[in-house]
């Protein structure tokens, strides 16, 4: 039940946010190229948790594209709208993920891995976050 929600929820997200197929796309990576396209689609101040902000963003990886290990000072749920990502966490074993297969990011956990699974294909993502007003959505990993 949960992800026949998510499969009619997204669609209709992305639609009321005017998105439709008009996504960012990069083409292939270049050499030294290693960071994802992000869209923002939304950022939105939640009264519940005071100085907190909702953000929504689609995050498109290109083919084989494998973005540097980070941390998330927030919250981050992921979920896979097109193409197969490989993701680890610290202290997990790396999992692969496919259309319509949603993760979860605890605040500071280590990602050590982000890699579009395919060479040929583009993989998207819609990432609902939450993060303190001023943070940054991402930081590079702490050495």
């Amino acid at each position: 039940m949960f992800r026949l929600a998510i499969a009619t929820v997204v669609p209709a997200v992305l639609a009321l946010l005017g998105t439709g197929n008009a996504h960012a796309h990069t083409p292939g990576v270049q050499p030294g190229e290693s960071e994802e396209s992000v869209q923002p689609l939304m950022k939105q101040p939640i009264p519940e948790a005071a100085g907190k902000n909702v953000l929504l963003a689609t995050v498109t990886f290109a083919p084989g594209q494998e973005p540097q290990p980070h941390i998330h000072p927030g919250s981050i749920f992921a979920y896979v709208l097109e193409g197969t990502v490989v993701s680890q966490l610290g202290g997990e074993p790396a999992k692969t993920y496919t259309r319509g297969q949603s993760w979860y990011e605890a605040p500071n956990a280590r990602h050590l891995v982000t890699r579009n699974a395919s060479q040929t294909k583009p993989a998207r993502l819609l990432v609902f976050g939450i993060a303190g007003e001023g943070d940054p959505i991402k930081l590079p990993l702490p050495q």
